[in-house]
């Protein structure tokens, strides 16, 4: 089945700023739209809302007055159900609530052509489970804008157990006309994104629970180094603690209270006080206009590094060593097959890119010549070889100067420096890993394919690299080896590697192939 025509008619139930950005978004591929919203006067609103926002584009020179105008008038405010019955596409964006969900489908089974597609923008509820009391389920299908629509480019399109593959294709490629990137997946808890996206938030509330290190620094070590575009508690900030949580509880939930997606404490306790983000003043930041903004902490000047030696291979940190040589700093290049340790040996320090594990008990493994070595742990970047972030962890038995030349080495690369806590993993590597592992197991669980889980995250959740590209890059063995090491370290189910994760690494082969 091919797209819907421009003539065909659209409607909208549910005016508040999703629905509202959905009518935008069809008005916008020409269609007349329908808007319905339960409570008097609320459709109107949502309509005179999205006006407002396009008079701020003409006002940018980002759409002229007569395309505004134009727009607007193919929506319709309507006052019941019943005026939806012209409508050849009904999506639904109403309370996270089966039951009225449900309700209101079986009407418009009543009410609409027996041609109409039914779309429900739900982000967490089973398609299979709305569609159990209508008399023909095979029409009603998941169509998953994300906030706001008019701007967000993917659209999950959701098919439940009956959801006929024709109707799924007729909403995927309308998608495609309005100007969005759909992706396919199966109805399943959270479906793409709401399920890759939990270790993003989950390791960096675990790290800040172990005491790691504060949120601000762990906010700016991912976005510098890590590639992303916001922190972890800056964007959960900005979502709302209420709802964060509530998605978090929900997958959590729904997956028979798997460990993966367990909610966490420190999250709960800031829902419990009402502490929620931007929207009450005060989250994981304090938003009020006097508050003073947090900085991340950065390590002071260390030691200049006289001499640098390269033992082994540096796996996804080999980059690293061509910039060495580029900054002009004296390194040595040991033959990688009289090795015993990939490492940066710098004075009496050693430093390794983290695997997972503990810096302190990787050290008590490793063979030491001489009583004053002691090894500092570095964290994943998204570019080892322009990146100006980094954070390390020293050893229990790492003094001072230890730190110092760790520091040194990569302040003579540029590169600012802060010191975390001896935590598995430190930031990057483990939110990396986890996400890719979670994203190679909706692919193994049949939700959707490699290439729809990359181009999701891309465009749902503004990741930089789709994870499972990511993995290729970075190299599937080194993501295996950082969960096995932090199931190892924390003895919980929680890091398990997906059975495709471990397929791929026995195989030598990648994701893309």
């Amino acid at each position: 089945m091919s797209a819907l025509s421009p003539t065909d008619t659209i409607a909208v139930i549910g005016a508040g700023t999703m629905g509202a950005g959905i009518a935008q978004v069809a008005a916008k591929a020409e269609h007349p739209v329908l808007l319905f919203d339960a409570m008097a006067g609320a459709a109107q609103s949502g309509k005179d809302k999205t006006a407002q926002g396009l008079d701020r584009l003409v006002e940018k020179g980002k759409m002229t007055r007569d395309d505004v105008d134009a727009l607007l008038a193919r929506i319709t405010v309507v006052e019941t159900l019943n005026d939806l019955a012209p409508a050849k596409l009904v999506v639904e964006a109403i309370i996270e609530n089966l039951e009225i969900k449900q309700d209101v489908f079986g009407q418009l089974e009543d009410i609409c052509g027996a041609d109409t597609i039914l779309a429900s923008n739900t982000s967490s509820i089973s398609l299979t489970a709305i569609g159990a009391k209508l008399k023909d389920s095979s029409r009603l299908v998941g169509m998953h804008f994300f906030n706001p629509a008019p701007i967000m480019k993917l659209v999950e399109v959701i098919s439940g157990l009956t959801t006929s593959n024709e109707v799924a294709r007729c909403v995927y490629e309308t998608s495609r006309a309005w100007g969005k990137k759909p992706v396919h997946a199966k109805s399943t808890p959270g479906f793409i994104v709401n399920r890759v996206a939990r270790p993003f938030y989950a390791e960096a509330l675990r790290v800040v629970e172990e005491g790691g290190a504060d949120v601000a620094t762990l906010d700016d070590l991912v976005k510098q180094s890590g590639g992303f575009r916001m922190g972890p508690f800056e964007l959960m900030d900005l979502i709302g603690h209420d709802v964060n949580y509530a998605v978090t509880t929900t997958v959590w939930s729904a997956f028979y209270h798997d460990p993966r997606f367990i909610p966490s404490l420190v999250q709960k306790e800031l829902v419990d006080g009402g502490l929620l983000g931007r929207k009450s003043g005060r989250g994981f930041y304090d938003y009020d206009k006097n508050a003073d903004k947090p900085s991340p902490q950065i390590a002071a000047p260390g030691l200049k590094p006289s001499k640098i030696i390269i033992e082994g291979d540096m796996g996804p940190a080999e980059s690293l060593v061509q910039r060495m040589i580029d900054a002009g700093l004296d390194v040595t290049r040991l033959d990688e097959d009289n090795s015993v340790v990939d490492r940066i040996i710098v004075g009496h320090t050693h430093l390794m890119l983290t695997p997972g594990m503990l810096a302190t008990e990787l050290e008590a493994s490793l063979p030491w010549e001489e009583e004053n070595e002691a090894l500092v742990l570095f964290d994943l970047s998204i570019d080892f070889a322009t990146t100006k972030r980094i954070a390390i962890a020293p050893s229990a038995t790492a003094d001072d100067e230890h730190v110092a030349e760790a520091c040194g080495l990569f302040q003579a690369l540029g590169i600012d420096v802060s010191v975390m806590d001896d935590i598995p993993g430190l930031i990057n590597a483990r939110t990396i890993a986890m996400i890719i592992n979670e994203a190679a197991d909706t692919v193994y669980k049949q939700v959707c394919s490699i290439t729809d889980v990359d181009l999701a995250m891309q465009n749902g959740v503004n990741y930089p690299k789709g994870p499972l590209a990511w993995a290729d890059e970075i190299g599937p063995d080194y993501i295996s080896a950082v969960i096995e090491n932090l199931g190892r370290t924390y003895g919980e189910d929680r890091y398990r590697i997906s059975p495709l994760l471990r397929r791929k690494v026995n195989a030598g082969a990648y994701f893309h192939d």
